[in-house]
């Protein structure tokens, strides 16, 4: 025996209220039509006991749209270090009524258009189109006449979809007045980038910390005590930037670029006979799960997933197509927030005199 469908007349005739009525409160739209709260809770109640469920494809072609919305990815999808974005995105979609259909490219071009093209054959009412590590991206052409936004990625030639990224600038500026506030100002050393702009090819991130600390330490009359660019952000390239660093200079605390270098940076350090943070301090970004398994545990800079997800599909939602013309496209900066643990050492006071009578 089938189901029986219960209908929008059903619920009307339940509830006492014409169909017109129902059908604007169980849209929502009560207001437009000035009905009061007490026939919206009759609606409301008369939905629940009947079992009502609104029929999804008229309502998308009566309102057009589909309360649904696209994630593609390069790899975000299947990584445990990003899962939290999908978090994120998930719980922001269902706070505003829409499902989340999610696809992943595994950084293949053509399967990144066939994803987009299925989507929109489905209807989505927009895209976010995300990526694993902050960097610049080309626009898919499929993507130019349709709402959209990019997540973690900003796009490399003008256009006007709007992108969601850390604020790696602040947070570089952040690791620095970590430092500072512990009395460290004469022995601060670089591993992983170095100035004008050596970082990693295509590491929108390395350029943007490096950015943010060198600010920083300028605006605080601090000059660096060394910096070790590696074309990598791995352990074993952490450890050998490390190792030669050691033996040009005796840094008082190191900045890492992430923390699997840290990591790296951390056995070095060790290998040389020096411990952290009594000999020298640690601070990196990230807050990789490795970050709190180390000893003594690292003090990091947070990449905040879930706040990413969360935002991407907010302003995928509220943008407007009527002010897409000739803009800059709107980045939205998400704030990167510190993790203070075991690896920064306070200097005291005499020591920090001793610093600043040495330096000066």
């Amino acid at each position: 025996m089938g189901t029986i469908r219960v209908t929008l007349a059903d619920v009307a005739r339940s509830a006492g209220v014409s169909q017109t009525a129902a059908s604007f409160v169980l849209s929502g739209r009560r207001k437009e039509m000035r009905i009061s709260a007490e026939v919206e809770a009759r609606v409301l109640r008369a939905a629940s006991e009947t079992g009502y469920r609104p029929n999804i494809v008229s309502r998308s072609l009566r309102t057009g749209t589909s309360h649904t919305i696209g994630f593609v990815s390069d790899t975000v999808a299947t990584t445990p270090f990003a899962g939290h974005v999908i978090w994120g995105a998930l719980d922001a979609a269902r706070d505003r009524g829409h499902l989340l259909f999610i696809g992943e490219t595994e950084g293949d071009p053509d399967l990144e258009r066939q994803l987009i093209d299925a989507m929109h054959d489905r209807g989505v009412d927009g895209i976010v189109l995300a990526s694993m590590y902050t960097r610049k991206i080309a626009v898919p052409k499929t993507l130019m006449d349709r709402p959209a936004v990019l997540l973690n990625a900003v796009p490399t030639t003008r256009s006007w979809i709007p992108s969601v990224v850390p604020d790696e600038v602040e947070a570089g500026r952040t690791v620095v007045r970590v430092l500072l506030d512990a009395g460290h100002r004469d022995g601060i050393a670089l591993i992983g980038a170095a100035p004008p702009n050596q970082v990693p090819k295509g590491s929108l991130a390395g350029v943007q910390r490096l950015q943010g600390i060198t600010e920083a330490l300028h605006d605080a009359g601090v000059n660096l005590a060394g910096a070790v660019p590696c074309v990598d952000w791995q352990p074993d390239i952490g450890y050998d930037a490390t190792r030669r660093l050691l033996k040009k200079t005796m840094p008082s605390a190191l900045i890492c670029f992430n923390d699997r270098v840290a990591l790296g940076a951390y056995q070095a350090l060790a290998d040389a006979g020096l411990d952290v943070p009594a000999d020298v301090s640690v601070v990196s970004f990230d807050d990789d799960l490795m970050a709190s398994w180390v000893r003594p545990q690292l003090t990091t800079v947070a990449l905040p997933h879930y706040e990413l997800g969360r935002e991407a599909i907010n302003v995928l939602l509220e943008e407007d197509p009527q002010r897409r013309s000739n803009r800059p496209p709107p980045i939205h900066r998400i704030p990167m927030p510190l993790r203070e643990r075991d690896s920064v050492r306070r200097l005291p006071s005499s020591q920090r005199r001793a610093r600043a009578a040495t330096v000066a």
